[in-house]
């Protein structure tokens, strides 16, 4: 009895991890930006790395390189381009907060194409008339010299960083002693 709670326990605990955010919540279409020249009016759910933001007299532009989503719809930093995507939206939406290379998962309908240069070429960008755009947090660092709670030696028990621990080794350079001049 015991083990089937514990095993029930640690799936609804692992479940919990891997959830997407109630803003980007639903049933979408399983079409890439690539593949989505024809597919007007169909709801989609695209993510990836900020290329620009656009803001207009009435809408914001965010154009974006789109990257396969995980399963908490976040961008995959290591899945291939899928393309790219304008998800335009009304309001203002700060170009310095929506800075570029940020990850952001946007939900929407497909609404057109906008066609607009990368380098020489012109760029079919499939639109989204988006619904929501979510913009995903930086990643937090942590200083060195700060406990780690999940870093445990079984022997020592808990570990603290030494605060000089991750420094890079000194260069110590020792010079030979000058010859004395002259005199006895």
């Amino acid at each position: 009895m015991w083990k089937s709670l514990l095993a029930g326990g640690a799936a609804l605990a692992l479940a919990a991890c891997a959830t997407v955010p109630k803003p980007l919540a639903g049933q979408f279409q399983n079409i890439a930006p690539a593949n989505a020249a024809n597919a007007n009016g169909t709801p989609v759910r695209w993510g990836g790395q900020i290329v620009e933001t656009a803001p207009g007299p009435h809408e914001t532009c965010i154009y974006a390189l789109a990257r396969p989503l995980d399963r908490s719809a976040r961008p995959s930093p290591r899945g291939d381009s899928l393309g790219r995507f304008v998800a335009c939206h009304a309001g203002f939406y700060d170009p310095e907060i929506f800075a570029k290379g940020r990850e952001i998962t946007v939900t929407g309908t497909l609404d057109g194409t906008i066609t607009r240069k990368v380098g020489d070429f012109d760029y079919p960008y499939p639109k989204i008339a988006a619904s929501n755009i979510f913009l995903w947090p930086l990643p937090q660092t942590r200083p060195a010299g700060m406990y780690d709670p999940y870093f445990y030696d079984p022997f020592w028990g808990p570990r603290f960083y030494d605060p000089f621990w991750n420094l890079p080794p000194r260069v110590i350079i020792v010079k030979p002693a000058p010859k004395p001049t002259g005199g006895k």
